[in-house]
């Protein structure tokens, strides 16, 4: 099966599969509450269930998780115009190179898109 375009984020992380994606859809506070407790743990910070939420990194309006407003990779796509990553003339950059380290998944994501 080959990944829809519009579920796939700027750096190739599949919005379909994350955790905060599928939590907001469903609406289920357990499922927010138990996602902000193991991500506070993983990523050592304080993350509240109200933080668990988010409509996808494409979606222009709505909600979207806390990182994703500071996302470097996010605001150089929409600021350039560009479905993905990979569309882009310095694909892959620096900020990509370090994500891809820590999700080797995204890479495949933008590379199965070529």
């Amino acid at each position: 099966m080959g990944n829809d375009i519009s579920q796939i984020a700027y750096c190739g992380l599949n919005c379909a599969e994350c955790p905060v994606f599928l939590a907001t859809l469903s609406g289920y506070e357990y499922s927010k509450k138990k996602i902000a407790e193991e991500w506070s743990k993983i990523y050592n910070t304080d993350i509240s269930p109200d933080d668990v939420h988010c409509l996808g990194c494409k979606s222009r309006e709505g909600v979207h998780f806390s990182h994703c407003y500071e996302c470097s990779i996010r605001l150089c796509a929409e600021e350039r115009s560009i479905d993905t990553c990979v569309d882009c003339a310095v694909f892959p950059c620096i900020d990509l190179k370090e994500m891809f380290d820590l999700i080797p998944v995204a890479k495949q994501n933008l590379e199965n898109l070529r």
